[in-house]
């Protein structure tokens, strides 16, 4: 077990290793530089000096090397370096934003995987009938539609044209609402965002499920559940989905990846304040560290959840435990 447990260690050690260095490289390889926002509407009438002045006050002036070497030291002293587009601490700006990503994502990822499981059972009991064929062709075609388009029908549909929800945002601007009103509030501008995510997620938590349960529902012991005369929907939910929820725990921890992904697409189409939304703000003003505070921040938030997947999976599985040797 100390083996195992060294060895995961070490994996994620150099996943981690290569991710901060992406993390560094991938601001820097996108076109454009930040002297272009930094500079404001006049930056192609500053003088050389002028530039230089500029690129020396955020340190662009050294090599990409000397960067990285000064990235890795901030790093360890826990540093995320100063905004160049607000001139703000980064750790601050994410932790004002990441509250509000947690709660979409977290609550996108709730949803889609209770609904996945409770819609991947009931077509996997009605597999083959017109309900089954109907939920998998409406869940391919939403999964295929584009993150951002879908986004769009929903404040179009819901937000412009019926008016039931609020358009963008994360609470109502100009108000001082408090206690459950506040709450209300919240929970209305999150609807929509919520939604989209969980459109978007659903049909792979579904499929798997779904094959998990026909699957299940094929074993021996599924068979003398039926002979002894239980009802359907008992071998349903009290035997066969218990042990079809095992593969849905490893996808729960791999969707938190997703999640976080498409929620800067979710973000920006519905204008919420979360790490998503500031990511695509950082990205249009080239600010450099601004960008790798967030991308850190994400990375070792899906890292964190693999790695939470890696350890819980043999607790839940025993199948899948190395036999112990006895000497």
């Amino acid at each position: 077990m100390r083996k195992f447990l060294l060895g995961k260690i070490l994996q994620y050690a150099i996943v981690m290793a290569v991710v901060v260095s992406l993390n560094f490289l991938l601001p820097r390889l996108m076109p454009g530089t930040p002297i272009e926002m930094l500079g404001g509407e006049g930056v192609w009438l500053l003088s050389q000096a002028e530039r230089d002045a500029i690129t020396a006050k955020h340190g662009l002036d050294k090599s990409l090397g000397q960067q990285y070497i000064q990235y890795l030291a901030n790093l360890f002293r826990g540093e995320l370096g100063h905004s160049y587009n607000w001139g703000q601490p980064v750790g601050q700006m994410i932790a004002k934003r990441l509250p509000w990503t947690l709660l979409l994502t977290g609550t996108a990822l709730i949803l889609s995987t209770s609904f996945g499981i409770l819609l991947g059972t009931f077509a996997s009991w009605r597999r083959g009938k017109k309900s089954d064929i109907l939920s998998i062709s409406a869940s391919m075609t939403v999964s295929s539609m584009p993150s951002f388009w879908l986004g769009m029908v929903l404040v179009a549909i819901f937000a412009v044209q019926l008016k039931l929800l609020p358009v963008f945002g994360a609470r109502s601007p100009w108000t001082d609402y408090t206690g459950f009103r506040l709450v209300l509030d919240v929970l209305e501008h999150l609807i929509l965002p919520v939604t989209s995510l969980v459109l978007l997620t659903l049909s792979g938590n579904f499929l798997l499920m779904r094959y998990s349960m026909l699957d299940v529902l094929g074993s021996d012991y599924v068979f003398m559940a039926r002979a002894k005369g239980m009802t359907e929907g008992a071998v349903v939910y009290r035997h066969a989905m218990r042990n079809a929820l095992l593969p849905m725990a490893t996808a729960f921890m791999l969707n938190v990846g997703f999640m976080f992904s498409g929620a800067i697409v979710t973000e920006t189409v519905f204008a919420y304040p979360g790490v998503g939304r500031m990511m695509y703000e950082a990205a249009l003003a080239r600010d450099y560290p601004l960008l790798q505070g967030a991308f850190l921040v994400i990375s070792i938030t899906v890292i964190g959840a693999n790695l939470l997947s890696d350890f819980l999976y043999p607790l839940l599985d025993p199948r899948v435990r190395r036999p112990s040797r006895e000497h």
